[in-house]
């Protein structure tokens, strides 16, 4: 049988994993506002130090363009102290609402009313945005078609021998965003959505989670939700745990790192 190009592949895992987990969910927040502020805060530490200084922010009713804004620097910085790094990341979260307030008058509605391409460059050249960071900005608060590459993502294309874990950022997303791309028009034309077998769901339904979103869309964010779901419970860094994964089927017959 000749071997799957790597799209076909790309499609077939995420056929397998939706069928297995079904909707995940993502992102967990009630505004875009929330989305953009964990996108910051998630830099370099776990989501659930994430969750504790969003809550501090929530309790001091700060989560919002106007409670930062207005909020010192010092006080951001106790807020968001559990996220780690919290000087560097309270100087960005400003840059971030300095940036919004010049180019789009403080409205989050006119910053993703922009095209794709031109807010990406716009964000990357924020101090303290890179790919990943304005990817997650894109999909999760703004609706837009941009695929998150992750450490999770390289690490499960490395071990099923898809593309090599070093692999540049943007060869990585262009080969997810065109299997994907591909994956929604099949669906489209054969009118017939995946059906999802037991919930897999990593966060319970929010606001953004259920945000209407074109097919498209839909598809990257459930994508990256699902490869999350493997690498924290299979895909580890110094080990696979290979046993119960839904892709453990197709991984190559030559043992994997």
């Amino acid at each position: 049988m000749p071997k799957k190009s790597k799209h076909e592949e790309i499609k077939i895992f995420y056929r397998t994993l939706y069928r297995a987990w079904g909707p995940q969910h993502w992102w967990p927040a009630e505004t875009p506002f929330e989305v953009i502020v964990g996108a910051y805060l998630t830099q370099n530490t776990t989501w659930t130090n994430v969750e504790r200084a969003m809550e501090n922010l929530r309790r001091a009713h700060v989560l919002s363009v106007d409670g930062l804004r207005n909020l010192k620097v010092a006080r951001l910085e106790r807020f968001i102290r559990p996220s780690g790094y919290f000087r560097q990341k309270a100087k960005r979260l400003k840059t971030f609402i300095t940036f919004l307030d010049r180019q789009y008058e403080g409205s989050l509605d006119r910053m993703f009313a922009q095209p794709t391409a031109k807010l990406r460059e716009e964000l990357l050249s924020l101090n303290g945005v890179g790919p990943e960071t304005a990817d997650s900005i894109l999909l999760y608060a703004g609706n837009h078609p941009a695929f998150v590459v992750d450490a999770y993502t390289r690490r499960i294309l490395d071990r099923h021998r898809i593309l090599p874990e070093k692999a540049d950022y943007e060869e990585i997303r262009i080969l997810l965003e065109n299997s994907l791309h591909q994956l929604a028009d099949e669906q489209e034309k054969t009118d017939a959505p995946l059906e999802s077998g037991f919930p897999g769901t990593v966060h319970p339904p929010s606001s953004m989670s259920s945000a209407h979103r074109t097919a498209l869309v839909q598809i990257y964010n459930e994508m990256h939700g699902l490869i999350v779901g493997v690498g924290k419970f299979h895909c580890g860094k110094s080990k696979a745990k290979c046993d119960g994964c839904p892709l453990q089927t197709f991984l190559p017959a030559v043992p994997h790192k």
